[in-house]
């Protein structure tokens, strides 16, 4: 009974769309209807301002590590109840009962959840993250490096079987999907994000 409570918690506060909610509060926009149409950091960047962007990371990269510290308060610290907790955040934040079951693409809330599985893997992810987008423009390589990165990460560091099994899967689910933006990369049509603050 306690590990189907904390998967549907896991699941519903994954699918608060923080993104959505800053647009909404911040400029009283539907941020589905503005850039790429996605609800996640970047376009909330764009289209609302860098502030705006920022909070609605940090919102969503919180989702993922609240989820799994009560994960690991209720579930007893049993790895796969932990394991699972992340998986149906992130399922939440992809595909959220709020938003008619659509969301995000997972990357900053993926990086929370790792980040309080693993502290030491989720800081090179995200320094990974910073370091291509930094060096590239493109947000969209810089998730996918991230994301490639935690798996392996995870089997570096050891972390136990289903954190793997957790890495391999969400890893897989978020490059689905990227698969607009690497179309757009091959193509040369990925936007850069814009290196000076406005």
């Amino acid at each position: 009974m306690t590990f189907f409570l904390v998967i549907v918690a896991s699941y519903l506060i994954g699918s608060i769309p923080v993104s959505y909610l800053v647009a909404r509060c911040w400029k009283g926009i539907d941020i589905r209807n503005y850039g790429s149409g996605n609800v996640g950091t970047t376009n909330v960047w764009r289209n609302v301002g860098p502030a705006a962007g920022v909070l609605a990371w940090a919102g969503d990269l919180g989702k993922g590590v609240l989820t799994i510290l009560l994960a690991k308060h209720f579930g007893g610290a049993e790895v796969v109840v932990v394991a699972a907790a992340g998986i149906a955040t992130l399922v939440g934040h992809s595909w959220s009962v709020f938003l008619g079951f659509k969301g995000g693409k997972m990357v900053a809330t993926f990086v929370g959840v790792i980040a309080a599985i693993a502290l030491p893997v989720g800081l090179i992810a995200a320094f990974l993250w910073l370091a291509v987008v930094g060096l590239s423009g493109y947000v969209s390589v810089g998730s996918i490096v991230a994301v490639i990165s935690i798996p392996l990460l995870i089997w570096a560091f050891h972390l136990e079987w289903p954190y793997l099994v957790l890495g391999i899967l969400v890893a897989a689910l978020v490059i689905y999907k990227h698969m607009p933006n690497i179309k757009r990369l091959a193509s040369g049509t990925e936007p850069k994000i814009k290196r000076k603050l406005r």
